[in-house]
């Protein structure tokens, strides 16, 4: 996925979390990467869409930065009065990343943005490398992860499946989404799936692509090119 701006900040976060709603019983994850200062408005309007989130992936600088940004601290706070589940994006680099820095940024996001759960981006899809995750979801739990969710981008081994609440299966653009089977793919039990698609049109069924896909949870965002988490799902207008 990709990177959002990483502007300075110098100021602790307030890390209380408040208790947030099932994410189960609803559909959309918004992993929306710009920063709350630039882009106001659409931050107002993923609060104003809680009850239909699934949880918002938090990345205040492509994971938690170097140190705490009061501007996501404050997001990051009233998207959890709204009720919000909140996931602290974290890059593994498809298991490349060190194991301690991993960890280190899971910590941060807890600590500074008041995080519910955890979203491991760039993991790999194949047996190899999954004692590497078993380790690194052990550590999420440990510091109080409630909602794990790996982006592999394309169907993994169904061995992930016991790690996560949440498994990426599609990150791709629309053309390429529309070329995928219909029907449950490598469906396995205990774990809901994820399809993050961009480069939708205005008024594609996005989301009843996804279900009929066998996606329980989706994004589907118009950007494209080398940012389009840089826009918002349709259907979450910022009022202008």
């Amino acid at each position: 996925m990709n990177t959002p701006q990483d502007p300075t900040a110098n100021t602790p976060a307030n890390t209380q979390a408040n208790t947030q709603a099932d994410p189960a019983a609803n559909t959309l994850l918004v992993p929306y990467y710009e920063h709350p200062a630039v882009r106001p408005a659409e931050w107002a309007a993923i609060l104003a869409a809680a009850p239909r989130l699934y949880g918002v992936v938090l990345n205040p600088a492509s994971g938690p930065g170097d140190r705490p940004d009061p501007a996501f601290a404050e997001t990051a706070a009233r998207l959890r009065t709204a009720g919000i589940t909140l996931l602290g994006y974290t890059d593994t680099g498809y298991g490349a990343r060190p194991y301690e820095d991993v960890v280190r940024d899971l910590r941060r996001h807890r600590e500074w943005y008041g995080t519910h759960g955890d979203f491991l981006d760039q993991v790999p899809s194949g047996l190899g490398e999954l004692p590497h995750y078993e380790r690194l979801a052990a550590a999420a739990r440990r510091l109080g992860s409630g909602t794990l969710a790996l982006n592999h981008g394309t169907p993994p081994h169904p061995a992930y499946a016991a790690l996560a609440d949440l498994l990426v299966t599609f990150e791709g653009p629309w053309a390429a989404y529309r070329r995928t089977p219909a029907g449950p793919r490598h469906r396995p039990p205990g774990v809901r799936l994820c399809h993050l698609v961009y480069g939708v049109p205005a008024g594609a069924d996005a989301e009843g692509e996804a279900r009929e896909r066998g996606a329980d949870v989706h994004c589907a965002v118009p950007g494209t090119g080398a940012h389009p988490w840089g826009t918002l799902p349709h259907g979450l207008d910022p009022a202008r």
